[in-house]
């Protein structure tokens, strides 16, 4: 597998500062210059500190990804919402986990990311999850068809410069129209639930209230950090729960799992320095529930 970048700069710049720049992780890099890969510069071999001038087309070459035997393939459905040479965008429905654990191991999202790759004849058959979503929260989930996509995409990760909104339905009426949940949250070993605490993680979830009826409540919410349940914990909080969180104390009269959808995800392709902004709308369950609250 190969891909190609037009250095665009006005000065030289040496290999590795270049693809910093653009992305790709120490890991990625490393493994190259140790010989895990190939860098090319006007189509010729180069070593890791040559410096590449304007305009100059750099290249890198690096062997396919063999399949991990421990994560089996399953041909269920996929709904993509994107996808090209170096990502999938799936639409995961509520009920799918996103990748194997205990209670499944078959029949997960990854797992049928890969029988996809396989159907395809892929020569990268190692895909990787960039974001995960609970096993009943459905909506867009983000995949790298390979291991530079993966490199390339993981300072946008760490910066949460991958932009994603929810949609929710919650009990009760939130506080204000427009507000941000600033609370740690911490992990407690043993047990499932996250809970708020000084000691926690930073945790900062921003929330627009969308529409309201009796006891209930459509909320927009965004991302500002990438902690486990947050938004179900941070809800829980406000004393706003999820309708249907088993977990975090949600009307369960209503819906056997949580009313979240991931609505909307985007990020800057790497490759193309191109932005991708992708939109999914309420699944019919959730416009349905919504629709039948009194």
């Amino acid at each position: 597998m190969e891909n190609t970048w037009q250095y665009r700069g006005t000065e030289p710049i040496k290999i590795k500062r270049y693809l910093q720049s653009l992305g790709m992780g120490h890991r990625l890099f490393n493994d190259i210059k140790n010989g895990a890969g190939e860098l090319l510069v006007d189509h010729r071999p180069v070593r890791p500190t040559t410096k590449i001038l304007p305009n100059q087309p750099l290249t890198i070459k690096v062997a396919p990804e063999m399949a991990d035997p421990t994560v089996q393939v399953s041909h269920g459905p996929l709904q993509i919402a994107y996808e090209d040479a170096n990502w999938l965008v799936i639409d995961k429905p509520a009920g799918l986990a996103s990748v194997p654990g205990p209670t499944e191991q078959a029949d997960t999202a990854l797992n049928r990311v890969k029988g996809y790759l396989v159907a395809q004849k892929s020569v990268d058959l190692r895909p990787h999850l960039i974001t995960r979503l609970d096993r009943f929260t459905s909506g867009l989930l983000l995949v790298a068809k390979h291991r530079v996509a993966s490199s390339m995409i993981s300072t946008q990760v760490e910066s949460h410069a991958v932009k994603k909104e929810y949609r929710a339905i919650v009990s009760g009426h939130l506080p204000a129209a427009h507000g941000v949940i600033d609370q740690p949250i911490l992990r407690v070993a043993g047990q499932a639930a996250r809970v708020i605490d000084p000691t926690g993680q930073p945790a900062k979830t921003e929330y627009w209230v969308e529409q309201e009826k009796a006891g209930y409540s459509l909320v927009r919410l965004r991302l500002h950090s990438g902690r486990t349940h947050q938004i179900r914990v941070h809800l829980s909080w406000l004393g706003n729960p999820l309708v249907g969180d088993h977990l975090y104390g949600g009307d369960l009269s209503r819906s056997d799992h949580q009313a979240l959808h991931a609505t909307s995800l985007a990020f800057t392709d790497p490759f193309t320095q191109a932005p991708v902004a992708l939109t999914s709308p309420l699944p019919a369950a959730l416009q349905t529930l919504w629709d039948q609250l009194a």
